[in-house]
């Protein structure tokens, strides 16, 4: 059972994260829930989730924190729902090489071949625990081709949608569905 979540949110987002709210909100009263500012970087901000884990902990990850989630479910054999995840964001954020702004940190940063080195280390080709993540997928995501997703998690347990959007539109109706396979009392 888990009696601690950590919600671990996307590239150029933040702990204000709308569904990190909603989740929250739905979970105050039955676990510890955290939402940590993550650093750009993402060695960093592995580290920073590195350091949060601990027994008892499960994870929910959307997008760039979807494919954090993977990493961290798969390394230390903890439960993960991950919700619209990038699956190799070291070939889609190729893009975005350069100055960057956060608006929900408010932070200027720069975007380097560095960090896309690092995200690659963290790929996992192949999910060894498959069982240990729950994917949510919606077929319309505008940011993230949702095929990647339903390929690379085609052995885990899955909702797929059509529709929606990059936001998972109605992340609220899979609230108890995340709880129970969470393991949440």
């Amino acid at each position: 059972m888990a009696n601690k979540v950590i919600y671990i949110h996307g590239f150029n987002s933040s702990e204000k994260s709308f569904k990190a709210q909603q989740l929250g909100e739905y979970f105050k009263d039955h676990c510890e829930y955290l939402v940590p500012r993550l650093h750009y970087d993402p060695r960093i901000a592995m580290l920073q989730l590195e350091s949060m884990i601990d027994d008892g902990c499960a994870l929910v990850g959307s997008s760039l924190g979807g494919f954090f989630a993977t990493y961290l479910s798969q390394t230390f054999n903890l439960r993960a729902v991950v919700v619209n995840p990038a699956v190799r964001p070291d070939k889609l954020l190729w893009d975005y090489l350069g100055p960057q702004y956060n608006p929900y940190q408010e932070l200027n940063y720069e975007l380097t071949i560095e960090h896309m080195t690092a995200l690659q280390r963290m790929h996992i080709e192949t999910l060894s625990m498959p069982s240990n993540v729950f994917l949510l997928q919606q077929t319309a995501d505008e940011v993230l081709p949702y095929q990647d997703a339903v390929n690379y998690y085609r052995d885990c347990p899955s909702i797929i949608e059509f529709g929606g959007d990059h936001s998972f539109m109605g992340f609220e109706r899979h609230f108890s569905r995340i709880a129970n396979y969470l393991k949440i009392k």
